[in-house]
């Protein structure tokens, strides 16, 4: 694609200066719960496709670890973007694709969603005009597109604006803000149509090494491999940093995770699962409720959890713990048999609707009830659900080297 053709490829994007030689791009700059991204209404960027994909890569940094040619911030949670779009459907408002650009791997990834991210996607399509305002909490329908699900964010507001001040506040995020509550009992069987993908509550893997790992696939709002944390060799209380460090652990997790992808039937080789399915399923430690020290060197409690979770995704564990691996988790802990159930039942101080998730930033309280009389592959949720937070940081136009769209 040549430099005066590009810009028609870019949605509303243009030239910016006399020579073309870079593209601006409207976008917006929000955090959404603990992850930080880009947004964007869908008709400012190009079509889906290649000229869609080189356009975010670029504006990222894609290449680069430290992603310091783009906006990406060189952290898995802050290399994230959202696609919004008012929707033809008659039971959403508008559509949102979820991507992410891991720093230094050139890709960009769409098949899964992201609970934090989706958190702004509500504020973002009212501050944007996309979805007016009504009362003092706009319900706004959200069609995700990576899931073909429905979530509902309840979403304070003032005017025609989202409200960013209120009382509420998230571990990983500092001060308080308005809540924003996001519905999740719709995303049921998200990408494999099942709560228990195998019909089992427990599955065996077996490793290489001849180890058998007891295992757990759930999947709501995203699939989830949930394996014991003493089975991996850690008592449950690690932090990222630790966890990141331990090159066997990460390789026992890589081939435990790469054969639940196959299990699942989102790769054909446990092998191929970095590259055809990166992302999914997501990895998640548990363990009984116990004391321990959070990244912030601050002590929790066990009485305030209802079990620890350690989430790793692309390898890495997460700063905290991620909207939809917490959706997966409450769910799984309201499943008899699951290995979630057995950590959380631990837990004397048990209660109906909640699920209280001690993660490397402190607890994390999500609502879960099930619907009475349901069987474990039948399981239907009458609440599912998790508060957070969202601001816009930013709002203008990023700048997309021309050459980028010569794909």
């Amino acid at each position: 694609m040549n430099q005066t053709s590009a810009p028609r490829s870019a949605g509303t994007a243009r030239p910016y200066g006399n020579d073309d030689e870079q593209i601006a791009i409207p976008c917006t700059l929000m955090r959404g719960g603990t992850s930080k991204g880009l947004y964007f209404r869908a008709s400012d960027l190009p079509p889906a496709g290649p000229a869609r994909d080189a356009a975010l890569k670029a504006l990222m940094g894609s290449d680069d670890l430290l992603q310091i040619d783009g906006l990406g911030g060189s952290r898995l949670v802050t290399a994230k973007f959202a696609i919004v779009d008012k929707s033809q459907r008659a039971d959403a408002d508008i559509d949102y694709t979820y991507g992410i650009v891991p720093p230094g791997r050139g890709i960009v990834v769409y098949t899964s969603n992201c609970g934090n991210i989706s958190a702004g996607v509500g504020p973002f399509a009212i501050d944007s005009g996309l979805v007016e305002a009504s009362g003092p909490v706009t319900e706004v329908r959200i069609f995700n597109t990576n899931t073909s699900k429905i979530l509902i964010a309840h979403v304070p507001t003032h005017g025609q604006r989202a409200r960013v001040r209120g009382e509420f506040a998230i571990p990983g995020v500092p001060g308080m803000g308005a809540e924003i509550f996001m519905d999740y009992r719709a995303t049921t069987g998200a990408k494999t149509g099942r709560v228990l993908p195998t019909g089992h509550a427990r599955d065996t893997i077996a490793l290489h090494d001849g180890r058998m790992l007891d295992v757990t696939l759930g999947d709501v709002a995203n699939p989830c491999v949930f394996v014991r944390a003493a089975d991996a060799g850690l008592s449950g209380s690690e932090l990222p940093d630790a966890i990141n460090a331990h090159a066997p652990l990460i390789d026992t997790l890589r081939e435990l995770r790469g054969k639940a992808a196959q299990r699942l039937g989102f790769c054909d080789n446990w092998q191929d699962a970095e590259s055809v399915s990166p992302a999914l399923p997501l990895v998640v430690l548990v363990a009984p409720p116990a004391p321990y020290v959070d990244a912030q060197r601050r002590t929790v409690d066990a009485g305030e959890m209802d079990l620890r979770a350690r989430l790793i995704f692309y390898n890495k564990c997460h700063e905290s713990m991620a909207g939809t691996g917490s959706m997966c988790t409450a769910a799984m802990s309201r499943i008899p048999g699951t290995l979630v159930h057995e950590a959380a039942y631990a837990n004397a101080a048990w209660r109906a609707d909640t699920l209280r998730i001690g993660h490397p930033l402190g607890v994390m309280e999500v609502v879960v009830q099930v619907r009475e009389g349901r069987q474990a592959e039948e399981t239907e949720f009458e609440r599912l659900g998790f508060g957070r937070t969202a601001r816009r940081l930013m709002q203008g136009e990023a700048f997309v080297p021309a050459s980028a769209f010569d794909v």
